[in-house]
């Protein structure tokens, strides 16, 4: 169920090349469910920080194998666009964004 119109990008194999622009993400599960929609200002310093902690105390985010990523000038409105079209859609939000 890939959300975003782009590339589906296997997480270890290619996080660490992400450029440094604004921009929200999506982590899959091995079955491609969305499990979390996130936001930053830099997305190469956020993926940095997940990677090198392996996402340290987060059990939820553990289970990621694959993401989607869209650079944009204002991730926290986008963020919010994508989370209330997948609320519509499924009723409910990604597992990890359930808890926030």
């Amino acid at each position: 169920m890939e959300i975003l119109d782009e590339k589906v990008h296997i997480w270890i194999d290619s996080a660490r090349f992400v450029q440094s622009k604004p921009g929200i993400y999506v982590l899959y599960d091995k079955k491609l469910d969305a499990i979390y929609v996130g936001e930053s200002n830099s997305l190469q310093s956020q993926f940095a920080k997940y990677l090198d902690g392996n996402f340290e105390g987060e059990p939820c985010k553990q289970k990621t194998y694959a993401y989607q990523r869209m650079f944009t000038p204002n991730p926290t409105e986008k963020k919010k666009m994508i989370l209330d079209a997948f609320q519509e859609k499924y009723g409910r939000l990604p597992d990890c964004n359930a808890g926030n």
